[in-house]
């Protein structure tokens, strides 16, 4: 089935598709986004069971971190569609009377849907609901580390839309393959920054549109006069969520020298109070995707001195929650070369281990997060005025100022990042746009025509007056 000539006749069906316009009117979108919604609810109790099997995430867990956002973001596009597709008026400038100028939003046409396994529900369908509001066709590709979620969201498509409108492919890299030397309209990719260059060089061939999410090595610095209450069970919880296979997770923590003892202190309470004394038997904490991720993950745990944590059972993919204490001195031009060479430090870590550096000055805090590869978020415990100051002198795609992750679930806030960690951006209002072209139209008068605009331009003094 997943040849490429099975591909290709897919990928030229649902062109065939989208050119008849079907897709375009909003009755037609606002059917589909109410379709997909009652089969995600009919299929509740499968998805569930399914994330509990591919990352033994809890009904809880799975209802916070995947179906509520879904559900949120259908009913959010449900009752902003028609608003949204209205075209825009702008103004026209007066040397270009009498005119009239809007903006028009087009569904770019055939797009690529690839998502990852972390959260494999929400990140297939919260850019699908973008892709159907705007008007477009889709292809999907999950991830095959998720198998039993992938199931179920097949199940789902298959279910509810017809294949040269919407449908899902499954496969592992030779399907990637196959389906990027396809020429898409759009391609809105999640994962890793290697994957995203490969998706990127393969856009650029058919000059193709792309949204790239990302991941990378998001800070969390807490400085000396935050709260370290609060510090320690937001940022324990936002290490902890998903086992840290999350991308917006904090990838290390900076930790001003004078309150380091005192946080972690609290963040060993926070987390056997979430999750018990053994982490391992609580239905809350998730496990590691599969056995390279697990391998990989075990390896880090060398790569400094443990505080807390450091517990791995290989057969049940489990890695206690671990703080690692990768810097004891302050952080100097020495340390920061050091800390670059490990690679706890230098890749994305993605699960529950937390390299922890010690500072007393956070200038030289701000100059290792700029000299490295711009980050999908950015952690800051402490003073407003600290906080701002830090967001003026770094770069990242999304900040909390005293909190982690939470930016995400604001549906009003775009969300997406910058350089390495991506481009473009998603949620709400901002997933119709990504899957939008906008286009300018400029509608003049057939009644009057100025000839100043004309050969010989003998009146352009004119129209330099009015500009």
């Amino acid at each position: 089935m997943n040849t490429i000539e099975s591909i290709n006749n897919i990928v030229q069906k649902q062109r065939e598709y989208f050119l008849s316009n079907e897709t375009k009117s909003i009755s037609f979108r606002l059917k589909q986004l109410n379709k997909l919604k009652e089969s995600i609810e009919t299929h509740i109790d499968d998805i569930y069971e399914a994330l509990w099997n591919d990352l033994h995430k809890c009904k809880e867990e799975a209802f916070l971190t995947e179906i509520s956002i879904v559900l949120n973001e259908i009913n959010d596009h449900i009752k902003h569609l028609k608003r949204w597709a209205k075209p825009n008026k702008v103004k026209t400038p007066l040397y270009l009377m009498p005119s009239k100028s809007f903006v028009m939003y087009e569904p770019y046409g055939v797009a690529l849907i690839i998502a990852p396994w972390n959260y494999p529900f929400h990140l297939m369908f919260a850019p699908l609901i973008g892709a159907i509001s705007s008007g477009c066709c889709v292809v999907l590709k999950p991830s095959p580390y998720s198998q039993y979620t992938s199931e179920v969201m097949q199940t789902i498509i298959d279910e509810t839309f017809d294949p040269e409108y919407i449908m899902m492919i499954q496969g592992h890299r030779d399907v990637n393959q196959a389906l990027l030397a396809q020429k898409f309209d759009f391609i809105f990719y999640t994962g890793s920054p290697d994957m995203g260059r490969v998706v990127m060089e393969a856009a650029s061939k058919n000059l193709s549109p792309v949204v790239l999410e990302l991941g990378g090595k998001s800070p969390c610095i807490v400085d000396k006069d935050c709260n370290l209450e609060f510090a320690a069970r937001r940022i324990v919880w936002g290490k902890t969520i998903n086992a840290g296979q999350t991308c917006v997770a904090p990838d290390y923590m900076f930790v001003h020298e004078s309150v380091k003892k005192e946080l972690i202190a609290k963040m060993i309470e926070c987390v056997e109070y979430f999750y018990g004394k053994d982490m391992k038997k609580s239905d809350s904490f998730c496990r590691i995707i599969n056995d390279k991720s697990y391998k990989r993950l075990v390896s880090y745990l060398n790569e400094g001195e443990i505080i807390y944590g450091g517990d791995c059972d290989e057969n049940e993919r489990y890695i206690q929650f671990t703080l690692l204490d990768v810097n004891n001195s302050d952080l100097s031009v020495s340390a920061s070369l050091r800390l670059c060479d490990t690679n706890v430090m230098k890749q994305e870590i993605f699960g529950p281990i937390l390299p922890v550096v010690t500072y007393n000055n956070i200038n030289e805090v701000v100059d290792y997060v700029i000299n490295r590869p711009k980050p999908l978020a950015l952690y800051y415990f402490g003073k407003d005025k600290n906080a701002f100051d830090l967001l003026n002198k770094t770069t990242s795609g999304g900040v909390c100022i005293n909190d982690t992750i939470l930016h995400v679930g604001n549906d009003y806030l775009p969300f997406g990042g910058v350089g390495d960690s991506g481009m473009g951006k998603y949620h709400s209002h901002e997933s119709f746009l990504a899957f939008s072209n906008k286009r300018a139209v400029l509608k003049s008068s057939n009644k009057i025509d100025f000839a100043m605009k004309y050969p010989p331009y003998e009146k352009i003094s004119l129209i330099k007056k009015l500009m």
